[in-house]
């Protein structure tokens, strides 16, 4: 008798497929329909399971990417847990340069995950040796058999998003979509996504979301790679201090900027009022809707897709953590019963 079992070959063979949930509560006070793609359903809980996979594959059908080669790249840690992921399952030793903006919880993943992590100052020039941009290719020039993935500069990050995302979102729709809201950091995931929806609706808005003390807004505005824009903020894998060639601007119609703390605050009302655990992208996001939803972006027709990129899990030791965000300055008199939302019986 043949023994059949319904089982994946791999945690790779999860990668995609992520659902479409409609949220009600924080968006019940806004005209229009609204849904995330939870990208947290991927294996490694972030949309950066898909490039992870799809460049690798790519890498090794293409002879770049051999039995026996290291696997470097830079990250800000969800790119970094999503190749160290893949490197296990398909057999390559795996080098990563973070920043140090990220949280403890994801350099201590990436560790737990068998990656050699160099940690990397987060507020210096994208050309300034210590960056992790720099490290990155340092270790890659120094180590034999190596391939540096490079995100930033990659046309695949883009590609994964345009064969695999948006793909899924058109179809959840039923083409129906009127908006997408996604974060940009390397821009793989809006572009790639944007891309494919335009092609099938060019009327489809699509809005990025940027940082305060990033350079994105302003250059897709201008043109203008602005260094005066540029100065330290707190959210991970938002925003950059250069231009990525990943980002492709002729597909965004508009750039939003949400703060360090409304997004912190955004992130965790999402996770109260939705019952969705996500992480601060996701709260800057969110954040852009009651942003766009103020200046009258949206009517009751509108049915806007936004992406939560990951989960709230890698983010334990900042925005869920009540003594980093009072030190930070986020809990004010508006928001100090979070703070006290904890109660100890002695």
């Amino acid at each position: 008798m043949e023994n059949k079992i319904n089982a994946y070959n791999s945690i790779l063979d999860l990668i995609g497929n992520t659902p479409l949930v409609r949220l009600n509560q924080i968006t019940s006070p806004l005209k229009g329909n609204f849904y995330a793609k939870i990208e947290a359903f991927n294996p490694g809980h972030s949309s950066k399971d898909r490039i992870a996979a799809y460049i690798i594959d790519q890498a090794e059908k293409s002879g770049i990417l051999e039995p026996g080669n290291t696997i470097i790249e830079t990250t800000s840690g969800n790119t970094g847990f999503s190749i160290a992921m893949v490197s296990i399952v398909k057999g390559y030793e795996c080098v990563l340069a973070v920043s140090s903006k990220s949280s403890k919880d994801k350099i201590d993943m990436l560790r737990s995950m068998g990656a050699k992590v160099y940690v990397c100052p987060a507020h210096v020039s994208a050309d300034d040796p210590r960056s992790y941009y720099q490290v990155a290719k340092r270790l890659h020039e120094e180590t034999k058999g190596s391939v540096y993935i490079n995100q930033y500069f990659n046309e695949l990050n883009i590609l994964a998003h345009y064969k695999t995302t948006g793909p899924e979102i058109w179809e959840q729709t039923n083409g129906n979509i009127t908006h997408l809201i996604a974060c940009s950091g390397t821009g793989g995931t809006i572009s790639g996504t944007a891309r494919y929806l335009k092609e099938q609706n060019p009327n489809i808005r699509i809005i990025g979301v940027d940082a305060f003390g990033s350079v994105l807004k302003k250059f897709h505005e201008t043109g203008e790679l602005d260094n005066n824009e540029i100065y330290p903020y707190r959210i991970e894998g938002l925003g950059k201090n250069l231009i990525p060639d990943a980002t492709d601007f002729e597909v965004i119609d508009e750039f939003i900027k949400v703060t360090d703390e409304e997004s912190a605050h955004t992130a965790r009302e999402i996770s109260c009022k939705e019952g969705i655990f996500v992480g601060y992208t996701s709260g800057a996001v969110m954040q852009a809707v009651k942003q766009l939803s103020e200046k009258g972006e949206f009517t009751k027709e509108s049915n806007v897709v936004v992406i939560f990129p990951d989960h709230g899990s890698r983010y334990m030791s900042k925005i869920y953590n009540d003594q980093w965000m009072s030190d930070q300055g986020f809990f004010d008199s508006k928001n100090i019963e979070e703070e006290q939302a904890v109660q100890y019986v002695k």
